[in-house]
């Protein structure tokens, strides 16, 4: 190779950017989101690889915190940007960008890197498992209505502008960052990302709109969604986006979700992202009438093995000693004993005898409590060493709610 893969100056930044584009698709971005993005980016955290002139390769490192069981921030560096120029490929640029970008995590100390993938088959010869799932969901609304709990009808409801709202929604999304593992704790900055609406990504849809759950004059929850008007010879069948939807109890959930499903002159309501065990799918009347589909979300890299599992809590007591294999990161390799509950917990090298062996993807994996670790014992990708210790691990590292990533990045 002839590249050269340094940290990312000002004045490339056009240029670096302008490569991730072309590399996904080459339809530039809005400008707005142009601008936002380069407001966001992290220089210091950014790399782009060079041969001569030429930028062929770019990668990012986000700061992000991360909750994770138990409810702890743990601090990771949030994986974007990346991509290689078409025409350089197999050259060996993707494998140094994330060899630099690794060892710069450690460097700085964070025990996890993270990211959504583009193509989920890429990052696991990494050692990034994917550890978060996120379900999608098509409601017919003419037929589908919400058994809304005790209280909901004291919930008052207001349409109110998008960006006037802004920091009554961001104070109950920060008040909801606790709630699930996988959700972000974010620089200041990141608050503007929701708030992006440009005309070519509505898809024919109606400037994003924005209403309010309100009780005793305390904002409970928001919801923001498009509306896109439509009509045939039978009559109006409008369809509903839901951008963003969050909400601090059941009541104030119910109250937007049944004010989304009962919007005049619609038929459908459409979101893309709610995590897998989303209450929504015990409101609804008929759950057959939401078509759902599922697919993989956040995924997870131990830059630190000790540091990350310490960082967490159990849902049961757990001994167990992991025999980890990570040749890309050889730091995170070999024995570690794992003793904790839902306290707190200790992860340490020692010498003992393995229980299980597996690699630091499937850690990865597991780690939010989405992927069970008996299960990729099923499928062959952890070797039970101590008979029973599979289903001890499997069961205190899960987690009592799915754990979710609200928004990419």
């Amino acid at each position: 190779m002839t590249t050269d893969v340094r940290v990312l100056r000002r004045d490339d930044w056009n240029e670096w950017y302008g490569k991730l584009e072309l590399a996904f698709g080459g339809i530039p971005e809005a400008p707005e989101a142009r601008a936002l993005y380069e407001d966001l980016t992290e220089f210091d955290r950014s790399i782009g690889t060079w041969d001569g002139d030429r930028c062929v390769g770019t990668a990012g490192a986000f700061t992000f915190r991360v909750t994770v069981p138990g409810g702890a921030q743990v601090p990771a560096a949030g994986v974007t940007m990346v991509s290689v120029a078409a025409t350089d490929r197999r050259r060996g640029v993707l494998t140094s960008m994330m060899r630099r970008q690794l060892d710069d995590v450690r460097s700085w100390g964070e025990p996890l890197a993270v990211l959504t993938a583009s193509e989920p088959a890429i990052y696991g010869r990494f050692g990034y498992g994917i550890a978060t799932r996120q379900a999608s969901v098509e409601i017919d609304s003419t037929r589908v209505r919400i058994d809304a709990p005790a209280g909901t009808d004291d919930v008052r409801l207001r349409f109110a502008g998008v960006a006037e709202a802004a920091a009554e929604c961001e104070a109950v999304y920060v008040r909801t960052i606790g709630s699930r593992p996988g959700m972000l704790a974010r620089r200041p900055g990141w608050e503007r990302l929701p708030l992006l609406d440009p005309p070519q990504e509505r898809e024919g849809a109606s400037p994003m709109q924005c209403v309010l759950a309100e009780r005793d004059g305390e904002t409970v929850g928001y919801v923001r969604f498009h509306n896109k008007p439509e009509w045939d010879a039978a009559g109006p069948k409008g369809r509903i986006t839901l951008r963003h939807i969050d909400a601090l109890d059941p009541a104030a959930y119910a109250a937007l979700w049944r004010f989304l499903l009962g919007i005049d002159l619609t038929s459908a309501v459409h979101a893309r992202n709610r995590p897998v065990d989303d209450p929504l799918f015990s409101l609804v009347s008929d759950i057959r009438r939401c078509r759902v589909g599922v697919r993989d979300s956040m995924h997870v890299r131990l830059v630190d093995v000790g540091a990350a599992l310490e960082a967490r809590t159990y849902q049961v007591p757990v001994d167990v000693v992991f025999d980890v294999e990570d040749d890309f990161c050889p730091w995170n390799a070999g024995r570690w004993r794992l003793t904790g509950d839902a306290k707190g917990a200790s992860c340490k090298r020692t010498g003992d005898e393995p229980d299980l062996a597996l690699s630091v993807r499937e850690l990865g994996a597991a780690y939010l409590g989405d992927t069970s670790l008996a299960a990729l014992a099923r499928a062959g990708r952890v070797r039970e060493l101590r008979p029973g210790a599979v289903d001890e691990a499997a069961l205190a590292f899960g987690s009592t709610v799915a754990p979710w990533l609200p928004h990419g990045f």
